[in-house]
């Protein structure tokens, strides 16, 4: 007995017509009916009364009809099962995260992540929300790192939050302090001090223009466009101040001081994304696992949500 003969049976009997299940399982037809005889040949039964065209199970048939799908759907499961061990020795997994994520948070995961699994590969794409959004909706990434709320919210897509981080301000070491010159500095003391400012469909860019028209002011902008660590550079010339995430500040060097926001200050909320409809790869599981570890590891911080987006 074999699995190609217990498939062509099972597909005959939920058709009852032998040409529609041979071009079902893309054989031909007398190929299907040969194996089929050898089947009932080897069982010493038929499976089918075959009256005129019209094919129905036997007894038989009946009784094998169930044993056949369960035997089927065991073979499909140990498939999956083994390929999946595989995918862990030799997978990969496509990320997107936002460039401030690609700088502050990923490093020390990624470490973690490719020690447990030396073998799967790691593919980054840096870009803004939105983007990462839409990379994900059309199966171009397998998870994201994203900033809620997300710009164009999607019931397709499935969001776990990672973390609350606060921002700062950073400015050069070699300047006096920004704003009043105090521990921390309130977002309309940014009024007239000049920014530097991320480019279009920067996450960090829209949040820092909102808070700043909510204080009533529109920001003054010296140098913008540019990417994460673009930004810091420009900083570190002296060229303005920026408002950037704390687990970047806290990488950035000695040559940037790092003032905080007065309360209630500026926050973003990092989640995790995943299509809804589409179960990611097993790599892709195990680097999420070990995503959520990393958010119990920073302690008061961090978040923890489900929700649909």
């Amino acid at each position: 007995m074999q699995f190609q003969q217990l498939l062509y049976f099972v597909t005959v009997a939920e058709t009852l017509h032998f040409t529609h299940a041979a071009e079902q399982v893309h054989v031909s037809q007398p190929s299907l009916s040969q194996q089929i005889r050898a089947l009932e040949k080897e069982l010493g039964a038929d499976l089918f009364t075959r009256a005129r065209g019209n094919i129905a199970l036997t007894d038989a048939g009946e009784a094998l009809l169930p044993l056949a799908r369960r035997i089927l759907a065991d073979a499909d499961t140990a498939r999956h099962e083994v390929q999946e061990l595989a995918q862990l020795r030799r997978g990969r997994v496509r990320l997107g995260a936002t460039p401030s994520l690609c700088t502050g948070l990923l490093p020390d995961v990624l470490r973690t992540f490719h020690d447990l699994h030396p073998n799967i590969q790691l593919l980054i794409e840096e870009g803004g929300s939105h983007d990462l959004v839409r990379e994900l909706a059309r199966g171009a990434l397998d998870l994201a790192l994203v900033v809620l709320p997300l710009p164009t919210p999607s019931p397709a897509l499935t969001t776990v939050e990672l973390l609350h981080e606060d921002l700062v301000v950073v400015s050069a070491a070699s300047l006096p302090r920004p704003g009043r010159g105090g521990r921390s500095v309130r977002v309309a003391d940014l009024e007239g001090e000049p920014l530097v400012m991320f480019r279009h469909g920067y996450d960090l860019r829209e949040l820092t223009v909102a808070a700043c028209r909510a204080e009533g002011f529109e920001p003054s902008f010296t140098v913008e466009g540019g990417e994460m660590d673009a930004v810091l550079g420009f900083v570190r010339a002296g060229l303005g101040l920026a408002v950037v995430p704390r687990m970047v500040a806290a990488r950035a060097g000695r040559d940037l001081r790092v003032t905080p926001l007065a309360r209630p200050g500026l926050h973003r909320t990092i989640a995790l994304a995943h299509r809804s409809d589409v179960a990611p790869p097993r790599a892709a599981r195990e680097l999420q696992n070990v995503l959520l570890a990393s958010r119990v590891s920073r302690g008061p911080q961090t978040a923890s949500a489900s929700s649909k987006v």
